[in-house]
């Protein structure tokens, strides 16, 4: 894959009746080093001016989200655990917990698919259910669509 690609990243909480849905298309560097991949991106959440710097780390099973500027934190989503981390913004720091049911990663020369199922808590308290769908394809690339 190349250096430069296109990188699509939805997600949906469900908290009881309630769904919400996020969406963001970006272009991002890639590289893979020591069987891992890595997608780097910004990101400039709406109504704020601070670039969060936002790292993706890809294993065969695991997949790690770090975010470095007026977000921060360190997400670990391995199969079948249960991971704890600071996620610090402006606003204040919270306790979240991630327990990870499924991480599946589909990769060849042109294209990296991750879907992770988890289950989220605040603060020691059950929040919501929840999918990451990330995709990432060289930004030439004519296939490229979003997942749902």
């Amino acid at each position: 894959m190349t250096k430069e690609v296109l990188i699509s990243i939805s997600g949906i909480q469900m908290s009881g009746e309630e769904e919400n849905d996020i969406e963001m298309v970006t272009i991002g560097d890639y590289y893979r080093k020591n069987g891992k991949h890595y997608i780097i991106y910004d990101e400039i959440p709406e109504g704020e001016t601070e670039v969060i710097k936002n790292t993706i780390k890809v294993g065969p099973d695991v997949m790690d989200i770090i975010k470095k500027g007026s977000v921060s934190t360190h997400m670990t989503f391995k199969k079948n655990e249960r991971n704890s981390t600071c996620y610090a913004t402006t606003m204040g720091d919270l306790m979240i917990g991630i327990c990870t049911n499924q991480v599946q990663v589909e990769e060849n020369d042109d294209l990296l698919r991750v879907a992770v199922e988890y289950s989220l808590d605040i603060n020691y308290e059950h929040v919501s259910e929840c999918n990451i769908m990330l995709s990432v394809q060289p930004k030439g690339s004519m296939n490229f669509h979003l997942q749902s």
